[in-house]
C-alpha cells in the first residue's frame, strides 16, 4: 500500500478522487492553508495538515503536490530530500535551472519524481497505441492543436493567477502544455518552435493567445493555436500520420475518453484499424490512469508513467517558446546549458 500526502485542495481534490477509485494507495495526510477546505477533503479519515511543511514528517511514501507554479521546485525538493516519491502538478517547475535542481534531488534521495500528464491516459490514446504497434500508423506529418478556452475575470481572482510572480507564466505554461505534451508522446519529439504570443483576452500579466510552429523530429511539422478568449472550453487535436488521421472530439479537460476518428488514408485498410479499435478493452483514463501508472513505476512493475524527463522536456519547450517571442526568430531544442534563459522565462 503506498500512503500518499495531498498538498493542495484544489486540484487536490480531483486527485483524491482518482485514489478513491484505485487499489494499492492510501491518501493519509491532506494539507490546504483553507480550514474549511481540508475539514471537507479530509473528513474522518484523512489527517488534515495546515501546512505542507507537516507532511514531510509525515509516515508517507508519496507526496502529491497541487500547489501554486512558483511553489512547484522547492516543495518538491524538500519532499525528496526527506525521502519521499513525488508527484508534481503541470508545470513540474518554472526553470530548467529548477528541474535540474529537482533531478539532482531525485538522484540523491534514490526517489521518483512523476510530473503531471493526466490527458495521455484513455480510451482514445489506448487505440492509438495499438494502431502503432500493429504497423497501422506510420511516420508523423502534420498535427494541428487548438486550446480554445474561455477564461474571465472570476478566474483571475484569485491572486497568483495572471501574474510573473505567482503563475510564473500564462497560457502556454498552464493550459496548452497539455496539448504540447500528447503532441510530443503521439507525434514526435519537438526540435523547434517559432512563437507568435499576446494579450489580448484580459487584463492581465502574463501571455492568454499564442500562435506557434513546431518542427517535430523526422520533418513533420505541427501548429498551435491557443487562445482564454474562446466562448466556450474546448481542445481539438488532428494527428495525421502516414496511413491514418487520427482527430480528437472536443472535449477540454478529457482528451483521451471520448470516441475519435481513426481514418485510414488507403480506404482498403479502415477494416483493419476499425478492428484494432473494436478490440480495445476500456482503460484507465485521466488522474485514475495516470495514477495507476505511478502506482506500477513505484512497485517496479512495467509501465507508462509520466518521468521526470518528460516533465524536463515540456519545460524546456516552454522556455523555447518564450525565448521564440522576445527575439522574433525560431529556437532550436534541446536549450542549451549557457542560454539566458535556463535561469527562468520571467521578466
Amino acid at each position: 500500500m503506498i500512503r500518499v500526502a495531498i498538498l493542495g485542495g484544489g486540484i487536490g481534490a480531483q486527485h483524491l478522487a482518482a485514489y478513491d477509485r484505485l487499489d494499492g494507495f492510501a491518501v493519509t495526510h491532506l494539507a490546504d492553508q483553507d480550514a474549511d477546505r481540508r475539514a471537507a477533503l479530509c473528513g474522518d479519515l484523512i489527517t488534515p495538515l495546515p501546512t505542507v511543511e507537516e507532511a514531510f514528517e509525515a509516515d508517507v511514501d508519496l507526496i502529491d503536490i497541487c500547489l501554486p507554479p512558483h511553489l512547484h521546485a522547492p516543495v518538491a525538493i524538500a519532499a525528496l530530500e526527506a525521502g519521499k516519491h513525488v508527484i508534481c502538478e503541470k508545470p513540474l517547475a518554472t526553470s530548467l535551472a529548477h528541474v535540474d535542481a529537482i533531478a539532482d534531488a531525485a538522484a540523491q534521495a534514490g526517489r521518483l519524481v512523476f510530473p503531471v500528464f493526466q490527458y495521455r491516459f484513455g480510451p482514445a490514446f489506448d487505440k492509438l497505441r495499438a494502431l502503432r504497434a500493429a504497423g497501422l500508423v506510420g511516420a508523423p506529418r502534420a498535427a494541428s492543436l487548438e486550446t480554445h478556452w474561455n477564461r474571465n475575470a472570476d478566474y483571475y481572482a484569485v491572486p497568483w493567477r495572471g501574474t510573473w510572480a505567482g503563475e510564473q507564466g500564462g497560457a502556454v505554461l498552464g493550459h496548452a502544455i497539455h496539448a504540447h505534451d500528447l503532441l510530443s508522446t503521439f507525434m514526435a519529439p519537438i526540435e523547434a518552435v517559432t512563437a507568435r504570443l499576446s494579450v489580448l483576452v484580459n487584463p492581465i500579466e502574463t501571455e492568454d493567445s499564442a500562435a506557434l510552429i513546431f518542427d517535430l523530429q523526422g520533418g513533420a511539422l505541427a501548429t498551435s493555436s491557443v487562445t482564454l478568449g474562446a466562448a466556450k472550453d474546448e481542445t481539438r487535436l488532428r494527428f495525421v500520420y502516414e496511413h491514418l488521421t487520427a482527430t480528437s472530439h472536443t472535449n477540454p479537460y478529457a482528451p483521451g475518453e471520448d470516441d475519435w476518428q481513426f481514418v485510414a488514408r488507403d480506404p482498403d485498410r479502415q477494416g483493419n484499424v476499425d478492428a484494432v479499435c473494436a478490440d480495445m478493452a476500456p482503460g484507465l483514463g485521466g488522474f485514475a490512469g495516470f495514477l495507476s501508472e505511478v502506482g506500477n513505476a513505484i512497485a517496479g512493475m512495467p509501465n507508462t508513467a509520466v518521468t521526470l524527463e518528460d516533465g524536463a522536456a515540456s519545460i524546456a519547450l516552454v522556455t523555447a517558446i518564450y525565448a521564440s517571442h522576445r527575439r522574433g526568430v525560431r529556437v532550436s531544442l534541446p536549450i542549451p546549458a549557457d542560454h539566458p534563459m535556463r535561469e527562468g522565462w520571467q521578466p
